[in-house]
């Protein structure tokens, strides 16, 4: 069998190009875009990107998010928008005071965001699209459309520290059916006892390596995109009381400038697993996801509440992103020492106060007595 000679890429068909980049992963699609004129070209389908989205995020194959995406600029702009994550090592020195109050003299409108149509900020305007990978396998795509509970612009929402539940609230017609586990099939070490995983650490370990999560929040008005997660987790723990419970916390550091007195402030992304029947004899080890929500916290560790965390995931969707997930990584780590220094510095200063309070009041005890006698 013969083959043809090729006299240049351009006199190969485009059908050709179009099967050899549709086997492309996001970052190799995006990068053969830049080789030629013809990759570039076809490169710009959309169902090229609607492939590549569809594979990273397995909720865009849903139809309502496919139309979601269409409203908003299209596969290629949302992937554009949601692969790279939130950066931000502007975390600025930051002092506490209390003495920091917001204005009093808002007006109603202002107070619950509705300066105007084109600025107003509608919790019904947010979607969230999550997935959750274990090793690369997709085992949890959720899809929630607005803020539970929020009802448009009540007063409680957004004076109450602003969460989001999503096992609680995703919704019902969900694949999932709300019920969400890993097994040894997923990958999970056997666990034969309690007390040896106690002191080896395996399952934990797999856990917090093989994890991942993606939470891209939507807003429909603005056409904007922004990935919240950190991808990898930040941190975890055994979570008291029992050793049968797993904590997996994930997050970005999101700004707040001009929002809060503190500029920045911590998106909190929590993961609960519990062990079903890990230790009974012949049991496979079981883990149940029993929890996955979002807060905000500022500098202090105190919640946010729903008027500024609206505000706050605004901006949120058009700040600095970076592809270096490393360096996301790091935004992280100096926003939590930073966070660590004010802690120490405030628990410093509450022991100098109490010092002070001791010894005034045993001179004012010697004094008492001196005068008395």
């Amino acid at each position: 069998m013969s083959v043809a000679p090729v006299e240049s890429i351009a006199s190969l068909s485009s059908d050709l190009f179009y099967d050899i980049l549709r086997r492309l992963d996001g970052p190799t699609l995006a990068s053969a875009s830049c080789t030629c004129a013809a990759f570039c070209s076809i490169s710009k389908e959309e169902s090229l990107w609607e492939n590549v989205c569809s594979s990273m995020w397995p909720s865009t194959n849903r139809e309502d998010v496919k139309s979601l995406i269409s409203s908003i600029g299209g596969f290629r702009k949302f992937y554009a928008d949601c692969f790279p994550l939130i950066v931000n090592k502007e975390v600025v020195e930051y002092h506490p005071s209390y003495d920091l109050e917001y204005p009093e003299d808002w007006t109603e409108a202002e107070y619950y965001g509705e300066m105007n149509e084109s600025v107003s900020i509608s919790p019904s305007d947010f979607v969230s699209i999550v997935d959750i990978r274990y090793k690369d396998k997709p085992i949890c795509s959720k899809v929630l459309w607005g803020i539970p509970n929020a009802n448009g612009f009540n007063g409680w929402f957004h004076n109450c520290p602003f969460r989001i539940d999503l096992l609680a609230y995703a919704d019902r017609d969900d694949n999932n059916d709300g019920v969400v586990t890993l097994s040894e099939s997923d990958g999970l070490p056997p666990i034969t006892s309690m007390e040896r995983e106690r002191k080896d650490g395996k399952l934990w370990r797999e856990l917090r390596e093989g994890l991942q999560l993606s939470w891209i929040i939507v807003n429909r008005k603005m056409k904007q995109a922004a990935n919240l997660a950190s991808w990898s987790p930040l941190g975890g723990q055994r979570h008291w009381p029992t050793d049968k419970d797993f904590v997996i916390r994930f997050g970005s550091v999101l700004p707040a400038k001009d929002i809060l007195p503190c500029q920045v402030v911590e998106c909190i992304l929590i993961m609960k697993f519990r062990m079903d029947n890990g230790e009974e004899e012949g049991a496979q080890t079981t883990l149940r996801l029993t929890e996955l929500s979002m807060q905000l916290e500022d500098m202090e560790g105190a919640h946010v509440n729903g008027r500024n965390s609206l505000l706050i995931l605004k901006e949120a969707l058009s700040c600095r992103r970076s592809k270096n997930y490393s360096e996301v990584l790091e935004s992280c780590r100096i926003y939590s020492k930073v966070q660590n220094e004010l802690r120490e510095e405030k628990m410093r200063n509450e022991s100098r106060l109490d010092r002070l309070c001791i010894l005034s009041g045993i001179a004012a005890f010697m004094t008492f007595w001196y005068c008395v006698l």
